[in-house]
């Protein structure tokens, strides 16, 4: 199978100080996001929470949606492993099918439950966003592939079922109270796994 490697983590050559910085901001960036909401954190109130200078967060993130980027970048790390060599059906050992399906599953409800981080990781400069539809495309068309379902564009498909999961239509959703977050996940995924198991039926 395709290895999924995305540069998340830290940098290469960084310095110790970098590095604790680096880890100084995520910290209290993280803190910031679950005591006041993605809205509010703003760049001079990560400087001041992490007691750092406001040049020294703009040097690290660059922008405010680097903030939540960089954060969304360590989760993105775990959330890979756990496709690269985590237990089956989403990781390795399950056939194809159920590995996408599985693959939709779990996409849909890390999102979700990183709904505003994710919309707060936009960078208004890129006209869509990048890294993960990357990854998933690739899996997928991994997975399809694997299927053998006869198809002369498998790239095609790809690229379609990766916009269901990785589109702006799951970013800019009105999500509701937290109380039915998880049925509408669950409404979703059950969506998803409804359209791969057409698409893929023999």
């Amino acid at each position: 199978m395709e290895r999924l490697d995305v540069p998340l983590g830290r940098p290469r050559g960084e310095r110790a100080d970098a590095a604790r910085n680096r880890l100084l901001l995520l910290d209290a960036a993280r803190e910031m996001l679950a005591e006041v909401g993605a809205e509010k954190v703003t760049m001079d109130g990560l400087a001041e929470r992490a007691g750092l200078g406001k040049g020294t967060v703009f040097r690290r993130f660059g922008t405010r949606a680097g903030i939540f980027h960089a954060l969304l970048d360590e989760d993105e790390r775990l959330f890979q492993e756990r496709v690269l060599s985590g237990p089956p059906p989403l990781g390795p050992g399950a056939g194809p099918v159920e590995r996408l399906v599985a693959y939709g599953r779990s996409r849909i409800e890390w999102l979700l439950e990183r709904h505003a981080l994710a919309r707060a990781a936009l960078d208004r400069a890129q006209p869509v966003p990048a890294g993960a539809a990357t990854l998933s495309q690739l899996h997928i068309r991994v997975l399809l592939r694997q299927a053998d379902l006869g198809l002369d564009d498998v790239d095609g498909l790809a690229l379609q079922l990766t916009g269901a999961l990785e589109g702006p239509v799951l970013l800019y959703l009105s999500l509701p109270e937290q109380a039915e977050a998880a049925r509408d996940i669950e409404r979703l995924a059950g969506s998803w796994q409804f359209l791969v198991e057409r698409v893929c039926r023999a």
